[in-house]
Protein backbone atom coordinates (compact mmCIF):
# COMPACT_ATOMS: atom_id res chain seq x y z
CA UNK A 1 0.00 0.00 0.00
CA UNK A 2 1.51 3.39 -0.97
CA UNK A 3 2.37 5.86 1.76
CA UNK A 4 0.34 9.02 2.04
CA UNK A 5 2.17 12.19 1.15
CA UNK A 6 3.45 14.03 4.20
CA UNK A 7 2.18 17.59 4.56
CA UNK A 8 4.92 20.17 4.12
CA UNK A 9 6.56 21.40 7.29
CA UNK A 10 4.77 24.25 8.96
CA UNK A 11 6.66 27.46 8.23
CA UNK A 12 8.35 29.03 11.22
CA UNK A 13 9.82 32.47 11.74
CA UNK A 14 13.26 32.57 13.32
CA UNK A 15 13.94 36.28 12.81
CA UNK A 16 12.78 39.44 11.09
CA UNK A 17 14.87 41.87 9.04
CA UNK A 18 13.77 45.48 8.59
CA UNK A 19 15.44 47.64 5.97
CA UNK A 20 15.15 51.37 5.46
CA UNK A 21 16.18 52.52 2.01
CA UNK A 22 15.82 56.30 2.32
CA UNK A 23 19.19 57.13 3.89
CA UNK A 24 20.89 60.12 2.26
CA UNK A 25 23.20 61.25 5.09
CA UNK A 26 25.68 58.36 4.89
CA UNK A 27 25.06 57.20 8.47
CA UNK A 28 25.08 53.46 9.13
CA UNK A 29 22.15 52.63 11.38
CA UNK A 30 21.82 49.16 12.87
CA UNK A 31 19.54 48.04 15.68
CA UNK A 32 19.29 44.49 16.95
CA UNK A 33 16.56 43.09 19.19
CA UNK A 34 15.87 39.54 20.24
CA UNK A 35 13.48 39.12 17.30
CA UNK A 36 14.73 41.61 14.70
CA UNK A 37 17.64 43.29 13.04
CA UNK A 38 16.96 46.74 11.59
CA UNK A 39 19.28 48.15 8.95
CA UNK A 40 19.62 51.56 7.36
CA UNK A 41 17.09 54.23 6.70
CA UNK A 42 17.07 57.90 7.53
CA UNK A 43 17.07 58.86 11.21
CA UNK A 44 13.27 59.22 11.09
CA UNK A 45 12.69 55.92 9.29
CA UNK A 46 15.04 54.00 11.57
CA UNK A 47 13.31 55.45 14.61
CA UNK A 48 9.92 54.29 13.30
CA UNK A 49 11.34 50.82 12.67
CA UNK A 50 12.63 50.78 16.26
CA UNK A 51 9.21 51.79 17.60
CA UNK A 52 7.59 49.03 15.55
CA UNK A 53 10.11 46.50 16.88
CA UNK A 54 9.41 47.56 20.47
CA UNK A 55 5.64 47.33 20.04
CA UNK A 56 5.99 43.94 18.32
CA UNK A 57 8.15 42.60 21.16
CA UNK A 58 5.74 43.90 23.79
CA UNK A 59 2.76 42.18 22.17
CA UNK A 60 4.67 38.93 21.73
CA UNK A 61 5.70 39.06 25.40
CA UNK A 62 2.10 39.80 26.40
CA UNK A 63 1.15 36.52 24.73
CA UNK A 64 3.89 34.74 26.66
CA UNK A 65 5.67 33.60 23.52
CA UNK A 66 9.06 33.79 21.89
CA UNK A 67 9.16 34.51 18.16
CA UNK A 68 9.92 30.88 17.30
CA UNK A 69 6.82 29.75 19.22
CA UNK A 70 4.43 32.01 17.31
CA UNK A 71 2.77 30.82 14.12
CA UNK A 72 3.51 32.60 10.85
CA UNK A 73 0.00 34.14 10.65
CA UNK A 74 0.34 35.31 14.26
CA UNK A 75 3.72 36.95 13.54
CA UNK A 76 2.30 38.68 10.46
CA UNK A 77 -0.72 39.97 12.43
CA UNK A 78 1.43 41.22 15.31
CA UNK A 79 3.88 42.92 12.97
CA UNK A 80 1.09 44.56 11.00
CA UNK A 81 -0.61 45.79 14.19
CA UNK A 82 2.70 47.14 15.58
CA UNK A 83 3.37 48.97 12.31
CA UNK A 84 -0.12 50.50 12.26
CA UNK A 85 0.22 51.72 15.87
CA UNK A 86 3.60 53.26 15.04
CA UNK A 87 2.15 55.14 12.08
CA UNK A 88 -0.57 56.47 14.41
Amino acid sequence: MPKKAQPPDTPAVSGIVGMGLDNTDGEKRITRTEEMILLGGSAETHERMQETAIRFSEQLEKRGKKLQEASLPEVIDLLHAAHERTRG
